[in-house]
């Protein structure tokens, strides 16, 4: 599991190499929620994912993204807000080999 760097604003886009692929994820705050964009390279994975305490954010091997995406909340199980991304909230990557069997 790596950690993707992320800061206390309400939109930002993060560029990281993770399981050997180029990904753009972009984090944005609405009144409504947190939300996530995934692309690898010019192709969008998945866009406008709610981000919810420990619920995946790509969730279906069909998509061809190797590996998942969660939040966590180090204080509790309230989902994330922009204010506690880094600290509170930490989006963790989760490689393949961490996902239960066929469900990359």
């Amino acid at each position: 599991m790596q950690i993707v760097p992320l800061k206390a604003i309400p939109n930002q886009t993060v560029q990281i190499q993770l399981g050997n692929q180029p990904c753009s994820i972009h984090v944005y705050q609405l009144d409504y929620g947190l939300f996530v964009d995934v692309a690898v390279g010019a192709t969008q994975i998945v866009a406008g994912v709610i981000a919810e305490n420990l619920n995946r954010i790509v969730r279906s091997i069909y998509l061809g993204f190797i590996g998942d995406f969660i939040f966590g909340d180090l204080q509790g199980v309230s989902d994330p807000v922009y204010t506690g991304l880094g600290t509170r909230y930490l989006l963790a990557y989760i490689e393949e080999s961490e996902l239960p069997s066929g469900e990359s």
